[in-house]
Formats: C-alpha cells, structure tokens, sequence
C-alpha cells in the first residue's frame, strides 16, 4: 500500500545509506569509459553549512547526477581546508576561555589543541552535505593538511623557491592586529565609512608664528612622522623647499619635502609623509631616504617608539590625541569625510599598513598562461562579464605575499643556522642538515636548527588542490592524476574568483602544463528578499539544516535552483523551498495515481496512444532542450525545463488523457509505456531532487537490489516531429476552449456534449479522439457556416461550436464576442507596430520577423471570423 504523504525523513536516510553501501559514489579509473571529474572547494574544516554552501554544493551535485546518468565515469572529490586564521582564532578563544593563553604555550603545545578542536569540529559540514545529498566519493576525502596534501605543499614551495620565484624580504603588507598576522591584498574589504578630516598645522622649524597645515583622517599616526611633503608645482610652498618643520607633541624636526605625487587640490595639498603606516607614504619615503619610525605593535598599540600614548589602542589614541593637539595650538579645524577603509576579511578590524619581514611569490610569470588561458576560452567562464574582471587582476597582479604569522598551517620549510640570518630551504631537518653541510660547509647538528616560525598563506595549499588530491604533486605520473586531470567543472563564488581560481590555473599550468578545469562556473550571491547578503550576523540567514528538516532536501534545492542563474544572485526567501516541497507532493501524486491503476489486456484507445506518442516525441525535444541548457550551464533554466514538463506535460496533460474511467482498468500497452515515460521523466529529474526520484523509481517495477536510478543510463533523444508537436499544442487550446465553455455554462463534465466544427484545414483532426475524451464529446462534425443557436470559442483561426444546452443568451455571445475581438485588434495592432518598423524589419533575425508575420495572419483570420459571428448575430 503506498503511503498518502511523502516522507521525506525517512526516504532520504534510507536510499543515502543504500548509496553509500553500494558505492555507487565512488570512482576509480576505467580508461574504458570516460571520466567526468569536480573537485570540491574545501570548506573551512572548523565551518557549518551556509545558504552559499547549499547553491554551490547544490549546483555541483546536479552536474555530478546527469554526468553519471550520461554513463560517464563520475568523481567528486571531497574535502576540507585547515583555514589557518579563521581556526586558529576559534582555538584561542577556546583558550582564553579556559584561562590559557597563546603566548604562554609552546608551538607543539598549542598544536595539540589546534588538532584536537579539528578532531572535534572537522567533518561536520561534510556530514550536513550528505544531508543534502551530495553524491561525492566519500572514499576520496582529503584535507589540505594531511600527509599527501602537507607533503605536497612543502615540494612546491621548495621547487619555486629553487625557481627563483619565494623570496624574503621587508616590505609594506596589509597587517591583521587582531589576527596578528599580514593577509594578501584579497583579504582586505574596503567599505565606505564616515570620517573626520582632521587639519593640523606643523610650525615652521627657525621661526615663532609660521605654519604648514596638512590634512589627515588619521591624527595617531603623526607620530611616526618623517616629512611633510608637498608638490613642487605648487606656488604656495615654494618658500618653504628645504626648510624644516616640527612635529606637533613629540617635537621632532622633519624636513620639507617636494614630490608631484602630491594632489595640490586635496586637503591644504601639504601632506604628512609616515612611511611606517601607508603605503604611498612608503613609497615616497623609499624615494626621498626617509627615516622609517614604526608606532604599532602588532596588536594595534602604541609602542615606545611613539613616545607618547604607550601601550594604549590606536583608535583610543585617535580621540586623546585631539584634544591636546588643541591644547598645544596644533588642531586648525574638523570637518566630516567619507573615505574607504580596508577590513580583514578574516576578522572584521580595520588593516593596519605595515613594514614587515615576510616571504614572497613572484606572480607576473605565472600569472601569464593563467591570463591566456581565460582570455583565449580554453577555459570558459560562466557568466562570461566576469573575464574584465579577471583579466585586470591577473594584468596587474602583484607579488602574493605567501607568509602568516600563525601556528595553525604549513610551518615554512625554511631552516636558520644558530645566531644567523642564514637559512636553507629543506623538506625536513635531516635534509636541512645535509644542505647546510653543502651550502655552508658547516656540520650542525639538526638540534641546533631553527625552523621558521611562520605558516604559508592557506590559499597555498588550495591553490594545488585539482592535483594534490590526485597525489599529482608527489607522484606526478600516477594513473589517477593521469586520468582525472584536468577536472572538467569548477563551481564557486565570484569573491575568490582572484583568491583560489586564478591561482589554481597558474598552479595547474606550472605543475601540469595544463588548465586545471575546463570551465569555470560563478555563483551568484544568496541574498535576502531586502537584496542584503545572508550572514549570521544580521540573522537574515535561515539554518539549512532546519529547511531541510522543514521541506526535505529535494524541496530546498529545488527552492534554492528555481532562481539562480549563473552569476546572477538569488533573492531567497522560505516560499522557495516551500514551492520546492508542493512540487514533490506533485510527483508524489502522480505515482499514487499510476500505481493504483488495474492493468487489464485490453484494446488500446486511440486517445492513449496518440498521447504517449505526443508524450514521447514532447520528452524527446525535452532531453534535446536540456542538452543545451546543460552545455551552456542555464542550471535554473533546466530545471524549469523538468518541473514544467512534468508538473504541466506529464501530470496534468498525459496522465489525465491516458487515465481509466472511474473503477476501470487500464490496458496494459498503454500502462507498460506510460511506466516506461515517467522512468525517462524521473531520470530527468534525478539530478535536482535525488531522494523522491529514487524512492519512486525503485517502486515502479521490481528491482533488484544493487539496481539504482542514479546509475541507470538515461537514453538519448531520439526524433520529433516540430509539426506534431505544434498540432497537438492548438488541440491544447481547443480542449481549454471546450471546458471554457462548461464553466461559463455551468454544464456538468459528466454531461456529453457535441462540437461542430467550421471546416479549415487547421483543425487538428489527427487529435480529435483526445479532443473527444477530454471534453467528453459524443460526437463532432464537420459544418460549413455559423451554427445558430450554439455557444462558440476560435483557435487557431478554426471556428468551434457547441450546441446549447437549453437556451442561448445572445447578449451574454454578443459582449464575449465583442471582448475577443477588442482583445485581437489591440494584439494585430502591437504587431504591426513592430512590422512597421523598419529598423526591426532589418535588423532581427529572418525567423524572428517570419513570427510576427504569422502572428499578424493569425490575428487577421480571427478577428474576419468574429467580425462574421457577430453580423450573423443580428
């Protein structure tokens, strides 16, 4: 007995687990069949599921689905990345909670607890991705800092240091005081905020009442400063090239510079020159030998070296220092400002510019194959816009600055001989030892080594995933790397677009001489109905855990695919998913209804099998549709394709045109066939809503256990008739037209009826037993003139009629009549605005302006046949 309601609990445990037994999953080579190969973005190990995680996972296993219904040999690489900052934080405020803190622990020490939070926490969204039935091999599951990935990391960064291309060195980076370590320039979020513009002046070094006046929006830092500098051009300060002036507070004599860097229309166009604090500053510092004077601490304090404010915040110090600037004469005026300011993306505090010691990765040679590769569509990317985008990245690219200053991560292979500055570069300490017995004739025993305390960048490791979790760095010839590589779809967010992709590509061209995928898939944004981006921290994001829970895994991923075309940001709210769920009760129904037909030998009615071949050929021109949406990545518009062909094609118009009378059986032919149709229409399905389409294609017809739809092969489209099927879609509208008729009139469907017809050829006799069965029409015939006294509708220029049943109110035909023709006039004369116009008559595609023509033919013949009806109305 099949159940009334879909449960969508226990159908998704029980076939998940049924998968997962048969490993039906996973992949391993077969140079017989041809592999079809994603490899996830690795979620943060620490994280939990996420409205984008849903879309992006979403999207790859729909890809993955059809892939292995195409009977490719599918992969989906699973796995997980350390994110040194994100956990390394979470890890000391678990600490400090408990009354620990970092600095007083040993590195070994505080890894044992990194390990063991990621022991706690690690894999549970991977376990929520299951929930949402996430076809991936499981068997394959990685993790950027286990043994291979680790391994891997370390060889390449030692391959390119030996390239040329890792190098150490000072230089001005974006400095996290929260974090405590530098993070690239991709990490740095600018938002627009509202500032003060503060104007100080700087007396004049040698006199007693002249000033120079500067502008700045950050009052702290005049304490690290080194020059004024203003623009040579600039009359106004032309007295004072070569003079000096003194540093307000602190008292220190700083020259007068002149650089044309200097915009003369900001501020007073006399700007102070910090070159510890900004990156221009630095710049011009470099420039003009400037002293450098760092205030900060790494933590965002003041530091002896600003002699006042000590120990205390720098923003705290932005509201002191103003008022003893006043105090001391120093603070001209305030006015309000809006300027950007740069915020790690990782912890949310303002960037700091700082000078700092770290290692670097050349970029512009790598960058350039990457570059071709986009640029040249050996790599396409969907949606295109995004290749401007791209391309000034990889053109202005600057060198990644590859080094934190964490514990959690890939520590630098880099080792210091005792009480030097001198260094080898080594994979581990009994190598090190080796190289430095070579590289400095010196045998110091491994003890006496000092590994770098620094961890690469995370991204450095995510960089080679599409070959490290094939073991391509390692073992560069093995069969897997061979055969998978390069993997086929990339499905991410467009945020780190420059962050993970670009650099994938540089990486994959560098180690593989090949791109790493052959197309590139963006996301949009999943956003509220506000257009505000969904985070926990406005609470505007819904647990998808909790939706699932609510409409079942099928329900939210067809909620969340319903809209969301590529690049495109999906405006989300719960009637999505609830659509989602009505849309499964929808097939639910549709099996309920097929599986408690009575199967009888018996004649198959003519009107059952011009449906299933309508049917047919209708699934065929689907599979072709859908082929193309595929290839062109339209995932939203492929759904649609499905969710209308079956809720509207299959269920509303087969099933009702093929179903038996009440309590009687249906023939076996057409049973047999119909069973086969909703196997195909399930088949279609599968890849959006994996666990209904599984529960019901096991219940279709026995199966034996192993047998399964997500690895049955889907045929391939075979032939339709565009006529046949443009036949049967008028015979649609005579059938609306007819059951029009009974609801104006209040006729009962048990109630036959007849239909006269006004001979045309466009009458779409070849249907007319299912135009009989789904009007109930006893009999139809043929006429040659208006049929007084009847109800009447017009399709498709053919003009119908339908003897009264009782009698006619003329007025109430005359005021329809009257209304359709008004509604046709106004259609005729939209039309011919377009044919009139010249410039469309030209300019469109030849099939696009033959449409309109055919529509003004259309319109022509329907408003002379209704003009006719009512003169012989009168």
């Amino acid at each position: 007995m099949i159940p009334t309601n879909y449960d969508p609990r226990t159908s998704e445990e029980k076939w998940y687990q049924y998968w997962l037994e048969h490993k039906f999953f996973h992949s391993t080579v077969d140079k017989k069949r041809t592999p079809y190969c994603i490899v996830i973005p690795p979620p943060n190990v620490t994280g939990v599921l996420h409205m984008g995680h849903m879309l992006n996972n979403t999207i790859q296993d729909v890809l993955v689905r059809r892939a292995r219904l195409l009977g490719k040999n599918a992969c989906w690489v699973p796995g997980t990345d350390h994110a040194s900052i994100a956990t390394e934080a979470k890890v000391v405020a678990k600490l400090k909670s408990e009354g620990i803190e970092k600095r007083d622990l040993s590195r070994d020490e505080f890894l044992k607890h990194a390990w063991a939070w990621t022991e706690k926490h690690g894999g549970i969204i991977l376990e929520q991705l299951k929930r949402l039935g996430a076809s991936c091999d499981w068997d394959r599951t990685c993790f950027t800092m286990d043994e291979i990935r680790s391994a891997s990391v370390t060889k390449v960064f030692i391959d390119l240091y030996n390239k040329g291309l890792i190098y150490k060195g000072v230089r001005m980076v974006n400095w996290d005081p929260s974090a405590k370590t530098a993070v690239s320039d991709e990490e740095v979020i600018y938002k627009e905020e509202h500032s003060k513009l503060y104007y100080l002046r700087y007396r004049v070094d040698g006199t007693t009442d002249e000033y120079i006046t500067i502008a700045t929006t950050r009052p702290e830092t005049i304490l690290g400063d080194s020059a004024v500098c203003v623009n040579p051009n600039d009359e106004r300060f032309r007295h004072l090239a070569g003079k000096k002036c003194i540093v307000p507070l602190v008292n220190r004599v700083i020259p007068i510079i002149q650089d044309e860097y200097v915009d003369m229309e900001f501020g007073t166009g006399a700007l102070k020159i910090t070159p510890a604090h900004d990156i221009n500053d630095y710049e011009i510092g470099y420039k003009h030998h400037l002293e450098t004077i760092d205030i900060f601490n790494d933590d965002g304090t003041l530091n002896e070296n600003a002699q006042l404010f000590v120990g205390k915040d720098r923003f705290a110090v932005r509201q002191e220092i103003i008022p003893e600037l006043e105090k001391a004469g120093n603070l001209v005026k305030i006015e309000d400002y809006n300027n950007k300011v740069g915020y790690s993306e990782r912890t949310n505090v303002v960037i700091e510019p700082k000078l700092s010691m770290q290692w670097f990765l050349k970029m512009k040679e790598l960058a350039k194959p990457a570059l071709d590769a986009v640029m040249n569509d050996d790599i396409l990317l969907t949606p295109p816009k995004y290749k401007n985008t791209y391309r000034y990245w990889m053109e202005n690219v600057k060198d990644w600055c590859i080094s934190r200053q964490l514990w959690w991560g890939h520590q630098i292979p880099v080792y210091y001989l005792p009480n030097s500055n001198d260094y080898v570069v080594a994979a581990n300490l009994s190598e090190a030892v080796q190289l430095v017995k070579e590289k400095f004739g010196k045998d110091i025993p491994a003890e006496q080594l000092r590994q770098d305390e620094d961890c690469l960048d995370t991204w450095f490791s995510s960089w080679l995933w599409p070959i490290s979790v094939f073991n391509g760095i390692l073992e560069p010839d093995n069969d897997e790397i061979n055969y998978y590589y390069p993997t086929n779809d990339l499905v991410s967010a467009p945020d780190i677009l420059f962050f993970w992709m670009a650099r994938m590509i540089m990486a994959g061209y560098e180690y593989r001489h090949e791109k790493p995928f052959s197309n590139l898939y963006l996301t949009g944004i999943v956003r509220d109905k506000l257009h505000r981006k969904m985070s926990k921290s406005l609470g505007n994001s819904p647990d998808p855990i909790d939706l699932i829970n609510q409409y079942g895994a099928d329900g939210v991923r067809v909620g969340m695919l319903l809209c969301a075309p590529a690049g495109g940001d999906l405006l989300f709210d719960e009637s999505l998913p609830e659509q989602g769920r009505n849309f499964t009760t929808k097939i639910w129904n549709a099996f309920r209804l097929v599986s408690n037909w009575k199967v009888a030998d018996l004649e198959q009615p003519l009107h059952s099998k011009l449906a299933l071949e309508w049917f047919e050929q209708y699934l065929n021109k689907c599979k072709e549709t859908l082929n193309t949406q595929f290839e062109q990545y339209r995932i939203s518009e492929a759904l649609m394709t499905v969710y209308t062909g079956f809720r509207d094609e299959f269920s509303s118009w087969l099933l009702e045109i093929i179903k038996p009378g009440f309590e009687q059986p249906i023939d076996r032919t057409t049973y047999n066939k119909t069973i086969y149709l909703f196997e195909e229409m399930l088949q279609l399905l599968h890849p959006f809503m994996p666990f209904i389409t599984e529960e019901i294609w096991q219940n279709l017809r026995e199966r034996k256990d192993g047998e399964s739809i997500m690895v049955s092969v889907m045929p391939i489209p075979g032939k339709y008739d565009e006529n046949f099927l443009n036949t049967f879609e008028n015979t649609k509208e005579v059938i609306a037209g007819i059951r029009t008729i009974r609801k104006q009139n209040n006729i009962a469907f048990k109630d036959a009826i007849s239909l006269r017809v006004k001979s045309n050829d466009r009458y779409p006799l070849q249907f007319e037993s299912i135009i009989c069965k789904m009007g109930n029409i006893q009999d139809v015939e043929m006429v040659s003139d208006t049929v007084k006294g009847a109800w009447s509708f017009i399709c498709d220029t053919v003009e119908y009629f339908i003897p009264a049943v009782g009698e006619v109110n003329t007025e109430e035909v005359r005021a329809k009549l009257q209304a359709d023709l008004a509604y046709a006039q106004g259609f005729l004369a939209s039309v011919m605005k377009k044919l009139s116009n010249e410039k469309f008559v030209h300019g469109a595609p030849a099939q696009v302006v033959e449409n309109e023509r055919k529509k003004q033919a259309d319109a022509e013949a329907k408003i002379k046949a209704i003009e006719q009806q009512l003169a012989e109305l009168k």
